[in-house]
């Protein structure tokens, strides 16, 4: 094992604790870099719940981003993920180029995709993209940032990584920094973080926000907070301290006091 490989394997166990509700099954992948040319993605297939070493592949950075503007039958996907495999017996996951860009482009270190029931209960909705325009309280703002990258539904694979490259460049363009979560419509959650502490904070404040928005609804909708005060909140010298306590601490998803 590499350095780089026990928190990601002990990130992945711990999203994928059933008393979550993040991911059954094979549902979800995770993926750490390495380095700038590999980083660790899981096997296609395997469960998050108690995996190993041996469900990560190590994989060839530039190998998979090359083939994203290419036009391949999902055989010939297949192939060109097998042949970007430089460590690791099984298949990269079919998102490995989603992983790849937000390791790159998305200046993660450590990211995890989850299906959270809550959080899946907003995209799957037909307000999904209105439901999540507005940031709801404070706390959702330091850990998450200032706005979700929202994706519209794409079949997942090389067209739902394109869509996301585009939206990341949008999103540095607006915000002047890479999403810290991107939602994608119908399908699932997606945390970029600098630690994989970063990656579990992000995915369970999402789920927070998520199961709040939802309850809102009962009461007439979300009061969503003004940009001026989302802004506020994204750039105060404390909450920038605050975040950086959080990020230090293990088992950090627990959280701090004010």
């Amino acid at each position: 094992m590499t350095d780089t490989l026990t928190p990601l394997l002990a990130l992945s166990r711990n999203l994928g604790e059933p008393h979550h509700d993040y991911v059954i099954l094979g549902e979800g992948n995770t993926s750490a870099r390495i380095d700038a040319d590999r980083f660790w993605v899981k096997a296609s297939g395997v469960s998050l719940v108690g995996i190993t070493g041996d469900g990560f592949v190590q994989v060839d950075t530039s190998k998979i981003l090359a083939f994203l503007d290419e036009d391949l039958s999902d055989t010939a996907i297949k192939d060109r993920l097998t042949a970007a495999v430089i460590a690791g017996s099984g298949r990269p996951s079919v998102e490995t180029a989603l992983h790849a860009l937000a390791l790159t482009l998305g200046g993660a270190r450590f990211v995890g995709h989850t299906h959270p029931t809550a959080v899946n209960a907003v995209l799957c909705s037909r307000q999904a993209e209105q439901a999540v325009s507005g940031r709801l309280f404070p706390d959702e703002i330091v850990v998450c940032g200032p706005a979700p990258l929202f994706i519209p539904y794409i079949d997942p694979g090389l067209p739902l990584a394109r869509a996301v490259r585009e939206g990341i460049e949008r999103h540095i363009r607006q915000y002047g920094e890479p999403p810290r979560v991107i939602l994608m419509q119908n399908h699932g959650l997606v945390a970029l973080g600098q630690t994989a502490e970063a990656v579990e904070q992000i995915t369970a404040m999402m789920v927070k926000t998520a199961r709040i928005l939802l309850g809102t609804y009962a009461l007439g909708g979300p009061q969503f907070l003004s940009p001026e005060a989302v802004a506020r909140i994204h750039t105060r010298p404390d909450e920038h301290y605050r975040r950086g306590r959080l990020q230090s601490n293990t088992g950090s998803t627990r959280g701090n006091d004010e």
